[in-house]
């Protein structure tokens, strides 16, 4: 009887562990770890609304920073010439997916002639840089999200510009001119500046150490306010932007909410944190399998108009209520 005890007794514990050892087996087995590349310019983005936007689209995919991925960020600081540099390190980390920021991060891996997968986010004309063959079908290693500066939402700029001051007769545009996106924006703004009776004129700044240069310049010849233009050095410098502009006590227009967050009169451009919400979406969706060429490039569906009420007060400038109505921000 004490031995038919002993065998039952050892039957269900070599049962018990028997069911037990897969999952301890599966317990010891590391699930994978995933690489991500991420390049940009700014580098203050993953403390910002946007890059937490992107991790929470990465969480809807099922990916956790420290958990299952593991990001690898570079950051240009404005500095166009880094880009390439920065995408060879990238590419030699061996990320499963390389995210980009702005048309020169997107350029320089599209230069790198390499298969890796590409989210690019804040892009212009995508097609006329030959990035992708189309946005509904991109074809190759890159997908991802447009940023919209057509003719009728620069247009749309300087018109609520013109709305908010009306004495607005010549207007400084802050470019880089040997970028071709700008070229193409500064064409837009010429044509919707003839329809409001307004003069326009290049504030040129090709490097950092040319924004104060530049604005000093401006007393020579006064325009009546400051219009952004939306670059990595421009974003960067954002700060030191509107602080040029209220020392100078010029009212600015930009396209982004970050700006007229940084001091700018007013911003009217799409959500950027939308954008890279859905990147960090689109990267997960790569890394369960699927192919940046069947996923369609996506243009911005919402925008919106922020008023920096504090800066316009500062420049003792009343905004009509119509205006500030429509805002969908206004920041006192």
């Amino acid at each position: 009887m004490a031995i038919h005890i002993r065998r039952r007794e050892f039957i269900a514990a070599l049962g018990g562990a028997t069911a037990a050892w897969p999952i301890a087996a599966r317990a010891q087995q590391p699930s994978k770890i995933y690489r991500i590349g991420f390049l940009a310019g700014d580098p203050g983005i993953p403390a910002q609304p946007s890059g937490r936007a992107f991790l929470d689209g990465l969480r809807e995919g099922g990916f956790i920073e420290g958990k299952n991925i593991v990001i690898e960020r570079r950051f240009s600081e404005g500095r166009l010439n880094r880009y390439s540099e920065l995408v060879e390190e990238l590419v030699r980390l061996q990320v499963d997916v390389l995210v980009t920021s702005a048309n020169e991060a997107t350029l320089a891996a599209k230069r790198a002639n390499t298969k890796l997968p590409v989210v690019m986010m804040n892009v212009t004309d995508p097609l006329g840089y030959g990035i992708v063959a189309s946005l509904a079908h991109p074809e190759g290693n890159i997908t991802g999200f447009v940023q919209d500066d057509s003719a009728e939402i620069a247009a749309k700029r300087m018109q609520l510009l013109k709305d908010a001051i009306p004495y607005v007769a010549q207007l400084a545009i802050l470019m880089d001119p040997d970028l071709q996106d700008q070229q193409a924006q500064w064409q837009q703004l010429e044509r919707a500046a003839l329809s409001l009776n307004v003069r326009l004129r290049q504030l040129v700044a090709r490097q950092p150490s040319e924004l104060e240069a530049g604005f000093a310049a401006l007393t020579r010849d006064r325009p009546d306010a400051v219009f952004v233009i939306n670059n990595p050095i421009n974003f960067v410098h954002r700060r030191l932007i509107t602080e040029l502009a209220a020392k100078s006590r010029l009212p600015t227009m930009a396209a982004l909410r970050e700006f007229t967050e940084a001091g700018a009169l007013m911003s009217y451009g799409s959500v950027r944190v939308e954008s890279f919400r859905r990147a960090g979406i689109y990267v997960g969706k790569i890394l369960l399998g699927a192919k940046p060429a069947d996923l369609p490039v996506e243009q911005p569906t919402r925008y919106e108009f922020v008023i920096n009420l504090k800066t316009a007060r500062s420049l003792d400038l009343k905004i009509a209520r119509d205006l500030l109505l429509i805002a969908d921000e206004v920041i006192e």
